[in-house]
């Protein structure tokens, strides 16, 4: 089946879908997405959304960001994502994404390695308020077609152009050609045996990259999270978000002795954990909610202490047993700032690119803000051309 698109975007996560509501209204686009429209990383982030408070907060974040990533970070991306905040956030208010408020103003919380409280968030479940309002906008639009369960297989290269993509449906071979094309399709967690991710996420458009000679970049850059629920059951790992211990939740060794600063960065967090677990001949280490107020945890963490209550454990009254697990991907496909990869009218955004944003180790919650901002620029740049 031969379909002819303006567009191809490949993933419903929060890259395709911002991408998608970005671009020109006179374009026929093609969503393509690998499981159901709902299945994709974005809706499962539960933390929040960073965002730049004020001019002065500027320093701390930018260095925020670069110390977690070990100074490894492209300092232009990191500039853009952070000048950029602002202007996201007041786009998504305006798609009806609701972010907790107090006295009507944001309401901000802080998680590991933030000097200061600047994230957003929408109880435990920022990911899902942000996507599905996201998801709404898109499914409203006439110029766009979904298409749920397709696999992208290849993409179609003429004398070095990218010119659309290969992807299977069921028993059916779909050839999408396109004059730009976008590849949101995600992390690589699905490789892994204990990961937060979706187990169809698994790397797909870095491999047709790499077939391709498309570059790549940083392969070995990859987050394991310090937190996740400890179960004995195969799949998918419950994440227990940054925010809990950036509310004041502490970890514990088996005695119940505090081993580490919870509030170190991510990758600092995950060794002391191992080396605990090491040390104590356990498969986990224990996190305690007990300096979180009861009304918190159940405004700010419902899903979370739900969750944990049909595990069997009330985190209100007793610790839960967390283990740390593959998270997030800090490389991809190579690149520049409006999202363009080494070969002309192919992009990429979101888990599945590179733009030195993260660096060695992410900062906590810039995950959703870096997809949204270099989603919008590729979106931009496509616009800007179609024009000239």
């Amino acid at each position: 089946m031969i379909i002819d698109a303006d567009i191809v975007v490949v993933g419903s996560g929060v890259g395709g879908l911002f991408s998608t509501l970005n671009l020109p209204r006179d374009q026929k686009i093609v969503l393509i997405t690998k499981s159901d429209l709902e299945s994709s990383d974005s809706f499962l982030a539960q933390g929040g959304i960073c965002v730049l408070r004020d001019e002065e907060d500027y320093d701390s974040y930018f260095e925020d960001t670069m110390k977690a990533g070990h100074y490894e970070n492209r300092k232009e991306s990191v500039d853009i994502m952070i000048r950029s905040s602002r202007d996201i956030i007041k786009d998504l208010v305006d798609y009806g994404v609701e972010f907790e408020k107090k006295d009507g103003e944001f309401a901000y919380t802080r998680e590991g390695a933030h000097s200061k409280p600047r994230i957003l968030f929408h109880e435990d479940v920022t990911g899902k308020e942000i996507t599905s309002k996201l998801l709404a906008q898109v499914k409203m639009l006439d110029n766009v077609e979904l298409y749920e369960y397709t696999t992208m297989t290849d993409i179609i290269e003429k004398e070095g152009k990218c010119t659309g993509i290969i992807a299977v449906c069921g028993q059916e071979t779909l050839e999408i050609h396109a004059g730009d094309t976008i590849l949101a399709s995600g992390g690589i967690g699905g490789r892994y045996q204990h990961s937060t991710n979706f187990p169809h996420l698994t790397g797909d458009a870095l491999d047709i990259a790499k077939k391709h000679g498309v570059r790549l970049e940083h392969l070995d850059y990859v987050q394991i999270h310090p937190t996740t629920l400890y179960s004995k059951k195969p799949g998918r790992r419950f994440l227990i978000s940054e925010s809990v211990r950036g509310e004041g939740a502490v970890l514990y060794n088996k005695e119940k002795e505090r081993f580490v600063n919870e509030l170190l960065p991510r990758d600092v967090v995950t060794e002391a954990i191992r080396e605990q677990m090491k040390k104590d001949g356990t498969d986990y280490v224990w996190l305690s909610m007990e300096n979180i107020p009861k009304e918190k945890i159940l405004k700010h963490f419902p899903n979370i202490y739900q969750h944990c209550l049909e595990e069997g454990y009330d985190v209100t009254k007793e610790c839960i047993p967390v283990v740390p697990a593959q998270h997030y991907f800090m490389g991809g496909i190579w690149v520049d700032s409006d999202s363009r990869t080494s070969m002309e009218h192919l992009y990429a955004v979101g888990e599945t690119s590179c733009n030195g944003v993260h660096g060695k180790n992410r900062l906590a919650s810039n995950s959703l803000l870096e997809s949204l901002v270099f989603a919008k620029r590729a979106a931009s740049k496509i616009q800007r051309d179609h024009v000239i």
